[in-house]
């Protein structure tokens, strides 16, 4: 698949590629092709995985994923993010991962924001706050509607780090992991401090993390290759929150907080730290701390996720839809083909890697030594596995490869 492919093909059977756009134009622009209808499919899937799941909880992946299109002036609701050429939609996403093994079960809900409004998969819609993180209490109370069958603890990443929204999501009976700031204060024991003098004082402290056989918990993330180490220590949020009320900046004064602080590094053998997180939660103690720290490292999931949308699989920036819903509800259904493609790569079955070769070798890509697939080359392959599937129902392979060798017989030398 290439820059210019904007996902997956039309299938040979079908008809010529021109009526094939006009039928998705329809499909995307007919009324009765709702956003929360849309999303089911994904939903009953991400219910059915998780019914499978040995974890005691599962963990709920907030993300946002900016789609650009300020040079797609047809778009007449694209939304300006900060600047005058940031323009376009952004995704916020929900996504369900298996608190054990980190693997990704599928979406719950995704919301567009435009210069409309947000476009939501949630039945009775919703509102559209500010800024983007301010969505995310809405979802949480959404999500006991879900009818999923455990707990859920909310991962996010540090632009959430807001003690307004701690103390909203302590009140509402929420569980949270969230990277925090270095540069966050905080009350330890009878001082105020910055969370990164409480890093520098606890440096001695850390502990390698184990996994279930008792060995060094080893991950692997953008740095490189190491080793997890843990340290945690109990805090308190006691400051007053800061929110905008008419363009002006307001402390807002709350309960004191307390949280856990869970410091999580990755080590390479050479002692080199390679990534380091400040996790605050206030989910229990019978969590260990090097279990919410690999739950924080599962939520890199959701980037990759994000990444096969947008710019390594589906190509979305390209899609021409002219209105946010129309590109909305193609999300929707594409996100299933990447979460087809993103279960595929972590299936070890012998059979699911035999598949997974066929898909590298029939995507023509080149694989970096040492790395077996992509997400992207298994799309692409996915891609031509199926246009072969379809031309294959009605014509035989061996028909086809004597055509090719009497009309190409240098591409298709016999013997």
């Amino acid at each position: 698949m290439n820059a210019a492919v904007t996902g997956l093909s039309a299938l040979p059977s079908t008809a010529q590629p021109f009526a094939s756009v006009l039928a998705m134009s329809r499909f995307l622009n007919n009324e009765d092709t709702t956003l929360p209808a849309l999303i089911e499919p994904a939903q009953d899937t991400t219910r059915q995985a998780l019914a499978a799941s040995t974890a005691s909880v599962a963990l709920l992946v907030h993300d946002w994923c900016m789609f650009c299109f300020h040079t797609h002036t047809g778009k007449l609701d694209r939304y300006q993010r900060s600047h005058g050429t940031d323009l376009g939609y952004e995704l916020g996403t929900a996504l369900v991962v298996d608190a054990d093994t980190g693997r990704p079960l599928g979406p719950m809900e995704f919301r567009l924001r435009t210069a409309n409004g947000i476009l939501s998969t949630r039945p009775d819609g919703a509102a559209c706050p500010p800024g983007h993180v301010d969505e995310l209490l809405d979802t949480m109370r959404d999500s006991r509607r879900w009818n999923l069958d455990r707990p859920l603890v909310h991962i996010i990443d540090r632009e959430a780090d807001s003690v307004g929204h701690y103390r909203a999501w302590q009140m509402a009976g929420h569980k949270f992991v969230v990277r925090a700031n270095a540069t966050r204060w905080v009350r330890w024991g009878e001082k105020a401090v910055k969370l990164s003098e409480i890093a520098a004082a606890l440096r001695l402290q850390f502990r390698d993390a184990l996994d279930e056989s008792g060995h060094p918990l080893v991950v692997e993330t953008q740095s490189g290759v190491g080793r997890v180490q843990v340290v945690e220590t109990a805090v308190v949020l006691d400051r007053p929150a800061t929110t905008l009320i008419n363009q002006k900046q307001v402390r807002v004064p709350g309960p004191p907080l307390p949280l856990r602080l869970v410091l999580t590094r990755v080590v390479d053998e050479l002692g080199v730290v390679r990534a380091e997180w400040l996790l605050l939660t206030n989910v229990d103690a019978q969590f260990q701390a090097e279990t919410v720290g690999q739950w924080y490292y599962f939520r890199w999931q959701i980037e990759s996720y994000h990444k096969l949308l947008k710019s390594a699989g589906m190509n979305a920036e390209q899609w021409e839809q002219e209105s946010g819903e129309a590109f909305a509800k193609r999300l929707v259904v594409a996100s299933m083909a990447c979460l087809t493609v993103w279960r595929l790569r972590q299936d070890d079955t012998e059979d699911a890697k035999r598949l997974k070769a066929v898909l590298v070798r029939l995507s023509g890509r080149q694989m970096k030594w040492g790395v077996a697939d992509t997400a992207p080359a298994l799309l692409a392959g996915l891609e031509k596995l199926l246009a072969v599937a379809d031309l294959l129902v009605s014509n035989d392979l061996t028909n086809i490869i004597t055509l090719a060798r009497r009309v190409l017989p240098t591409l298709f030398p016999s013997g």
